[in-house]
Parts: structure tokens; sequence; C-alpha cells
């Protein structure tokens, strides 16, 4: 497993995200107010919609097409609809960010 640097938390809008392109996926990272980071899979598991153009409310994410909501933290479907998406453990330091990749991947930023 390597940690790969992908930029500074200030380069991610509070309550945005900023996408980091992997091969064969593509991983949003969201700040949220609090000034926390947290990374999953691009893709919600309803109907694959870009996760990283939603709307973000505390440690989840709203899907942009169907309004599907997503925790930050675990990856999974909230209220009573289900499914997960894959999250990845990323690391801030002093705004550093990087995350941990299970292979060595070339990663390109957005």
């Amino acid at each position: 497993m390597n940690w790969t640097d992908i930029g500074h938390i200030d380069d991610i809008p509070l309550r945005g995200a900023r996408c980091v392109k992997t091969p064969g996926l593509t991983i949003a990272v969201f700040r949220t107010s609090e000034n926390e980071v947290f990374a999953i899979e691009n893709r919600c598991p309803h109907k694959a919609g870009p996760l990283s153009e939603g709307i973000v409310h505390g440690k989840s994410v709203t899907c942009p097409l169907h309004n599907w909501v997503i925790s930050l933290e675990s990856g999974r479907a909230q209220g009573a609809d289900e499914g997960e998406v894959q999250t990845f453990e990323i690391r801030n330091d002093n705004g550093a960010l990087s995350i941990l990749l299970k292979a060595p991947m070339m990663v390109a930023a957005e």
C-alpha cells in the first residue's frame, strides 16, 4: 500500500470536492464545512451518478442525479436506499493531503 500526495486542502472548496483519477477508477475527495476530508469512489451505487458534483452536508453527500444520500465516512447509502461505494483512507498533514492506495497507481488530480 502506498500513500500518494494529492494536493492541498485549500484546493478543495468548503462543502465541495475534487477528483483524483487512477487507472479504472475516479476518487472524489470531499471537504466538509468543518474542514474534515473524506475520499470515496466517485460513483453513486444507484445509477453511477458523479458524487463529486453532489451537495455536501454534514458528513454526507447527496447524488446530483436521484438524491441518494451517501455517507462520506462509510460509503453506505443512507435511509431506505441500499448500496455502498468504496472508501479510501486519507491523511491531512497540516493541509497537505495524501491518499492510501492499495497498489502503486498513477494519479492525476482535477
